[in-house]
């Protein structure tokens, strides 16, 4: 492997490079704590520019051991498996956040009260599966609030005081978001899980589309607040005559899917610019059908917001098969160079990097590295022989599995995965996908993941939570259909994947299938197989014969033989798929890496140097046993406040909500909740009291699910 150091062709890397050797002047930042702002929750993330920050101080250091619990909402909705993932948004007295199964409440922000709910329908019908839901979008004129909520294609308009939907949006109070993709709307499954940004009377919006093929197309649109009609729409697989065009197959922008924004965006009010950061372009793991550098997938993009025109992009990612999304939204942050605070857009990847870029122009803060990938040795993959990654910050995550890096948690274990091992290809980023299976660390949930991160305007400290598990993505041949055709085969073709051959899954991402047709109507696994659900994609290009069969496997068991192959070749059906998303463990269910398996970090944005980094998260049984500081698997990200705290829950087994010291890493507090908080906390004052609420909704990865909300608060006597 080759590494060159990339120029941004001015003298202003000799400059920074001088700096940062000379360690920057001293004494002189520029740094100084917000004075105005920053005292409310009124939007995802905390403000539209995405730094999870509070301005409130009432929660300080000397303080938080004090805290106790304000009140507590049971939303009743929990059910085996379910998530509950909402960044609540509180405004004039109310917060409003989504259940498990995705009702819209409108609680009393200071007891806990409902106000109201509301229960959205798709298509006419209840919502089913495990919905999904991080956050809502709140809009204002000043004469009437909305709120706007998706469940699946369908994107609802609220009226903020009663939780009825606004007749004059839409059709009926919503739109549906598969519409004005230039594709069938009856053959796409498109959603949004995370909600966009309002700029002026504008929801600038991204979506979650299916994984594999058929996929739809990631654009990102623009909606009227009022109407609901679109604006404008930015076109992350180029149409001809777009930039960008010649990096894909001359019909991609008919047939392929993917390169969306689903994570989240970031808003510069004042410039008008927004930011989003785009995924890989579908199928996430082999690209035949896409060959070239697939531009705008995996890169950060700076449009106009007022009309969706590209200022710039950085494109992180060329022809991605590792399934590098961008998992959280950019954040606007300021970096102090040559003794002046330069705007810019921060980045946190599942690689553990971290870019930091001009918010004005994309150009990289730190230097960057070009790195020639190996040549993958899968038919018709054609992989691009260079990718880019920052020279600083360092890593906030390792970076290559290697033999020393294996667990030693018991012999047993050890020598378990230590032949396993030896079966599988491991080496640095971007060692390509294989047959015989590739280790990819950290592992498709991250490294960083969609809780976001959180920003310090005051120390220039930016606060990662990171999982260091290891995933290994083996490529196998699509199963061909030579002979008797029966929804069997048809099954393990197209659906065994992701459900596996045996129908159990991996839940609760990919549920068991078992029993499928005791648990839903026939008529509900036929639209889900029809249409797709999220990150499934639907499959009705097989024909209305070969989707019955499958249906029919599914619901009773019986095949149907349909005959022959004589199945038209179609440009959905690549020659190799994978053969599920499997998290390289020990024979007892243990990562199969040393700890940490769970991290946070904080790390100093001016120098490019990590500040401090903690094991995150515990095994309770495993702390039981005396074995403690391993870290875990971590889902929700942290909000920083200006009196010295960083509040996180995120960890997925001991169920805490804790509280750092933001200059160091010590652990002031912590809590145990009803069930994980896999959610980022929200913060705000009402009536002289300062609160912060988490969602304790749980599983993830088989933890055990929950469905309250729970606000903590200082007692009254002392907020006093």
């Amino acid at each position: 492997m080759s590494i060159r150091l990339l120029s941004n062709g001015s003298a202003f890397a000799f400059a920074l490079a001088f700096l940062l050797a000379c360690g920057g002047p001293a004494d002189t930042s520029p740094r100084s704590a917000p004075v105005e702002g920053y005292d409310g929750w009124e939007s995802y993330g905390g403000g539209p520019d995405s730094i999870r920050y509070s301005r409130l101080t009432q929660i300080n250091r000397d303080n938080v051991s004090e805290l106790e619990v304000a009140w507590s909402y049971d939303t009743s909705d929990a059910f085996e498996g379910s998530e509950m993932q909402c960044n609540p948004i509180v405004v004039d007295g109310l917060l409003y956040a989504t259940s498990p199964r995705l009702r819209v409440l409108a609680l009393d922000a200071a007891t806990g009260v409902e106000q109201w709910s509301f229960e959205p329908l798709v298509d006419g019908r209840p919502l089913t599966g495990r919905p999904r839901n991080r956050g809502l979008m709140y809009w204002s004129d000043g004469s009437e609030a909305r709120i706007y909520v998706a469940a699946r294609h369908q994107f609802y308009s609220l009226d903020a005081k009663t939780g009825l939907p606004v007749e004059g949006f839409g059709n009926s109070g919503s739109i549906d978001l598969r519409d004005g993709l230039g594709r069938p709307a009856e053959t796409l499954s498109v959603g949004l899980t995370t909600p966009g940004v309002v700029y002026g009377d504008l929801l600038i919006i991204g979506s979650v589309v299916s994984e594999g093929l058929p996929s739809a197309p990631g654009d990102i649109r623009a909606y009227d607040a009022r109407s609901g009609e679109l604006r404008w729409s930015f076109h992350t697989i180029p149409h001809p005559g777009e930039p960008g065009y010649e990096t894909w197959p001359e019909d991609a922008w008919k047939l392929v899917g993917g390169a969306n924004s689903w994570p989240g965006m970031a808003l510069d009010e004042e410039r008008g610019l927004v930011y989003a950061g785009t995924g890989s372009a579908a199928f996430d793991f082999y690209g035949s059908n896409r060959a070239g550098d697939n531009l705008y997938a995996n890169s950060i993009l700076c449009l106009k917001a007022d009309s969706g025109e590209l200022v710039w992009h950085f494109q992180a990612v060329k022809h991605d098969v590792w399934d590098r999304d961008f998992p959280a939204p950019p954040s606007l942050v300021r970096v102090v160079r040559d003794g002046r605070l330069v705007d810019a857009v921060s980045q946190a990847t599942k690689s553990g990097h971290l870019f930091v870029l001009d918010r004005e122009t994309g150009e990289s803060l730190f230097p960057l590295e070009e790195i020639d990938v190996p040549a993958s040795d899968v038919p018709g993959e054609q992989l691009a022989a260079k990718q880019v990654l920052p020279l600083k910050p360092p890593p906030f995550a390792r970076q290559e599995l290697t033999e020393e890096l294996l667990t030693n948690r018991t012999p047993e274990a050890r020598r378990a995965v230590l032949e396993r091992f030896h079966k599988i290809r491991s080496g640095p980023q971007f060692t390509p996908p294989s047959r015989e299976g590739s280790v990819v660390f950290p592992g498709f949930d991250g490294a960083a993941e969609w809780g976001g991160q959180a920003y310090d305007p005051e120390t220039g400290l930016y606060y990662v939570n990171a999982n260091e598990m290891a995933w290994i993505l083996r490529l196998v041949e699509r199963e061909k259909l030579d002979g008797a055709v029966t929804g069997k085969r048809l099954y393990q073709r197209s659906c065994a994947a992701c459900h596996l051959d045996d129908l159990s899954g991996a839940p609760p991402e990919f549920p068991s299938l078992i029993d499928i047709g005791e648990r839903s109507s026939r008529e509900g696994i036929l639209k889900t197989v029809r249409e797709g659900a999220g990150r499934m994609p639907g499959f009705s290009h097989l024909g209305d014969d070969r989707v019955e069969a499958i249906v029919r496997f599914l619901s009773t068991g019986k095949e149907v033989d349909l005959g022959g192959a004589d199945v038209e070749a179609s440009p959905y059906e690549l020659d190799f798929t994978h053969d599920g998303y499997n998290k390289f463990l020990d024979p007892d269910g243990y990562p199969a890496v040393a700890p940490p398996w769970g991290t946070l970090n904080a790390i100093d944005l001016d120098k490019g140097e990590i500040a401090w980094s903690i094991p995150f998260g515990e095994f309770p049984e495993l702390a039981a046993e005396g074995v403690t500081n391993t870290g875990s698997e971590n889902y929700g990200g942290p909000i920083v406040t200006a009196s010295g705290l960083l509040f996180i829950g995120a960890t997925n087994l001991d169920k805490k909500f804790r509280a750092f010291d933001k200059a160091s890493g010590d652990l002031l507090w912590e809590t145990t909740l009803p069930a994980s908080g896999n959610s980022t906390p929200a913060m705000y004052e009402l009536g002289g009291r300062q609160f912060v609420v988490i969602g304790a909704g749980g599983g993830k990865s088989g933890a055990p699910s929950g469905g309250t909300y729970v606000a903590f608060a200082l007692p009254k006597a002392s907020a006093q």
